[in-house]
């Protein structure tokens, strides 16, 4: 008698039994539980990464692998991650964002506005953080069209915005 219904029912009420408030920015928190989860999806969105050893060796903060696997089931298991199997290789497995966190893209462009603002980040890895915040909300939509793309098979989108990101934080190096 089970079923999926009640699976996901009792996932609610774990989760409501789990969390401290039910405050929208303390459920937000609980989700990522702490930065590497966040630099994981940025990670995942800006570099394009989506394999284990590619986060790892990509992580310009050094994460240790322990830290990785656990941050990656952690965002699976929140629904921010989906995994399969890849193809052209039978022991490695490629994440892919979901919907949910395709969504923190406008967080993640206002996270990095204010630390362009508040803080001193290095030249070249604030250039990306100052092109998201300069092109607003239609650059950040036309980014999420891109991660469906990339992520979630959804059709090609008109303009790459990564390429443009890319492009601007290798002139940015030279």
């Amino acid at each position: 008698m089970g079923g999926a219904g009640t699976t996901l029912g009792l996932q609610a009420v774990g989760e409501k039994m789990r969390r401290r408030s039910g405050c929208p920015i303390n459920l937000t928190l609980e989700t990522f539980g702490d930065r590497w989860s966040l630099i994981l999806l940025r990670d995942m969105m800006f570099g394009q990464a989506r394999t284990f050893r590619a986060l790892l060796a990509g992580n310009i903060e050094g994460i240790a692998s322990n830290i990785l696997a656990d941050r990656l089931a952690r965002l699976v298991d929140h629904g921010l991650l989906t995994k399969a199997a890849d193809p052209g290789h039978a022991q490695r497995v490629v994440y892919s964002l979901t919907e949910a966190a395709i969504g923190l893209v406008p967080m993640m462009a206002v996270m990095g506005a204010w630390g362009l603002k508040h803080r001193t980040p290095a030249p070249e890895l604030g250039v990306r953080a100052r092109l998201m915040e300069e092109g607003g909300p239609e650059l950040w939509a036309a980014f999420m069209e891109e991660l469906r793309h990339r992520h979630l098979g959804a059709p090609a989108p008109a303009r790459l915005v990564s390429a443009e990101l890319q492009a601007a934080y290798e002139a940015a190096l030279r």
